[in-house]
C-alpha cells in the first residue's frame, strides 16, 4: 500500500525547513476525535477507559465459518451520517468514514468551527495498515464468484488508501492543505502524529489533524489467524496465560496547534507533544527486535528532552502475543532499568488491535489520562508473566497526577515509533518543566535510526 500525498501550492518536498520566526514553537493537543469499540467521542471513550470496559464480541464484519474462534473488537454503534454531512458516506469505505468522523469530532472538541480550520494553513495526516481492505475483500469475493465483470464500480472507487486523508479534506472543504496517508502498519498512528508535530513546530502549518484509522477485515484477521496469534476469547497483555491478539477497528484523530495559537484563543489543552522517535530495523517481517525498540525509546526521550525517570507511565504496544510482550518489556527494562520500570499498560486489552489506528487511539488515551489524572488499566489480567515483570495496572484504573507519558507503537518490518506527551501546566505552575524546556531546545525531532 503506497502513501498518498498531495501538496499544496507551496510544493513541499524533502525535509521541512523551519521558518526563522516560528522555529521550535511548542505544539499542543486541543481536540480529540475517537471511534472505538468501547466508546465513540471523548466522553464515552474516557468513561470506557476508566471503567476498563471490554469491546470484545463475536465478529460480524465477515463470514467466520471455518475458523475455530472469531472474536474481535468491532465498532457496532457507528452512524456515519451523524458526522459526514458534506459528502455521501456511501462514497467512502468504512475506514475513511471512521477517519472523517473522528476528524469532525476533533474539530468540534477543540472548540473550532469548520470555517476556522478552513481559514488556516493545515495538514491532514492519517496512518493505516489496511486502507480499505474490507472493500478489497468484497471485490475479491465478487471476482471469484463472477469474474472481473462482477466488480462493483462504487466499491472499487472507495479502495485507494489516500481517501482516508482526502475524505477529511473534502468533508471540511479545506484548500490551503497538505494531505498524506501514512502506511507504516501498526505504528502508523504515531508516525502521523509525529509528521504533524514537525509541520507545526517548523511553522509550516497552523493546524494539524493527525492520527490513524482502520476497519475490521477478513484479510487481516485471516493473516493473524494463520500466524497463530489470534486469541480464542480475550486479549490479556503481559499475562502468563496470554494467547494472542484480537483484531479491532476504529480511528483516533488529534487536532494539534501551536501553544501560542491555543493560548490566544483560550483553548482547552489536553497535553503538549514533547517529541517522538522513529527507528526501522528491518530485521524480520513480523518479529519485534528488543534492541531496536530500546533505541527508538531513547531517540524519543532525547528528542523530547526527557529522561527515563520522568516518564510516569508507558502506554505499551502490548498486543498480547508471547513474543511481543516479552520483547517489548525487555526493551523497556533495557532503557529504564530493573528497579525503575514505570507502570506499563495496554489498552488493546479493551479495544483490541485496531492496526493503523492503534497508536493514535492510544495517544488520545494518553492525552486524556494526563488531563483527567488517571492511568487506564490492562483488563482481563490474572497473573503477570514473570518474564515480562511489569506493573500493568491490572483490571482497574488508578488515579495519578501525570506529567510525562510515553506511547509505544511497533509494526511489522521493524517500524517502531514512540511518542512523548507532557502535561501543560501553564504559567501558574511556576515555570516550565525540564521536559518543556528540553522540547524546545532538542533541535529537529522525530529522528530515525
Amino acid at each position: 500500500m503506497n502513501a498518498s500525498i498531495s501538496t499544496d501550492e507551496r510544493g513541499h518536498s524533502g525535509p521541512r525547513r523551519p521558518h526563522p520566526e516560528a522555529a521550535g514553537r511548542r505544539v499542543v493537543i486541543t481536540g480529540l476525535g475517537v471511534v472505538t469499540s468501547i466508546g465513540i467521542g471523548v466522553e464515552a471513550f474516557t468513561a470506557g477507559l476508566r471503567a476498563g470496559r471490554s469491546g470484545v464480541k463475536p465478529i460480524t464484519a465477515f463470514d467466520t465459518t471455518g475458523f475455530a474462534h472469531a472474536n474481535g473488537c468491532e465498532v457496532t454503534d457507528f452512524a456515519p451520517e451523524r458526522w459526514i454531512t458534506r459528502q455521501d458516506p456511501e462514497e467512502l469505505g468504512r475506514a475513511s468514514q471512521f477517519s472523517v468522523a473522528a476528524a469532525h469530532m476533533a474539530v468540534e472538541d477543540a472548540g473550532l468551527t469548520v470555517a476556522d480550520v478552513r481559514a488556516r494553513r493545515s495538514l491532514v495526516s492519517v496512518g493505516t495498515t489496511d486502507g480499505e481492505s474490507r472493500d478489497l475483500d468484497q471485490l475479491v469475493a465478487a471476482g471469484l464468484d463472477g469474474g472481473p465483470g462482477a466488480y462493483d464500480p462504487a466499491v472499487a472507487r472507495r479502495v485507494p488508501a489516500g481517501r482516508l486523508s482526502a475524505g477529511i479534506v473534502r468533508e471540511l472543504e479545506l484548500e490551503d492543505v497538505e494531505a498524506v496517508t501514512i502506511p507504516t502498519a501498526c505504528a502508523a498512528g504515531n508516525y502521523a502524529v509525529g509528521y504533524g508535530y514537525d509541520a507545526l513546530r517548523s511553522g509550516d502549518v497552523d493546524i494539524a489533524l493527525c492520527g490513524g484509522a482502520d476497519a475490521a477485515c477478513r484479510k487481516t484477521f485471516t493473516g493473524f489467524y494463520r500466524l497463530g496469534t489470534i486469541a480464542p476469547e480475550v486479549c490479556r497483555p503481559f499475562d502468563k496465560d496470554r494467547e494472542g491478539i484480537l483484531t479491532g477497528e476504529g480511528a483516533g484523530i488529534l487536532l494539534m496547534e501551536s501553544l501560542d495559537s491555543a493560548l490566544a484563543r483560550g483553548a482547552r489543552i489536553y497535553a503538549e507533544v514533547l517529541g517522538y522517535g522513529l527507528a526501522c530495523d528491518a530485521l524480520h517481517p513480523v518479529a519485534p527486535d528488543r534492541d531496536s525498540i530500546a533505541r527508538t525509546i531513547r531517540i524519543a526521550h532525547r528528542n523530547a528532552g526527557v529522561t527515563p525517570d520522568e516518564i510516569d507511565f508507558v502506554s505499551a504496544h502490548g498486543t498480547g502475543t508471547k513474543a511481543n510482550d516479552i520483547t517489548e518489556a525487555g526493551a523497556i527494562r533495557q532503557v529504564f532499568g530493573d528497579d525503575a520500570m514505570p507502570r506499563t499498560v495496554s489498552i488493546k486489552s479493551m479495544i483490541g488491535h485496531s492496526m493503523g489506528a492503534a497508536s493514535a487511539v492510544a495517544a488520545a488515551a494518553c492525552a486524556l489520562a494526563i488531563t483527567e489524572g488517571f492511568i487506564p488499566p490492562t483488563v482481563n489480567h490474572r497473573e503477570t508473566d514473570p518474564e515480562c515483570g511489569v506493573d500493568c495496572v491490572p483490571n482497574q484504573a488508578v488515579e495519578a497526577e501525570l506529567n510525562v507519558v510515553q506511547n509505544n507503537a511497533l509494526a511489522f518490518g521493524g517500524n517502531n515509533a514512540v511518542l512523548i506527551l507532557g502535561a501543560y501546566r501553564g504559567a501558574e505552575s511556576g515555570g516550565e518543566t525540564g521536559a518543556e524546556s528540553g522540547a524546545r531546545s532538542a533541535g529537529p525531532v522525530g529522528s530515525a535510526a
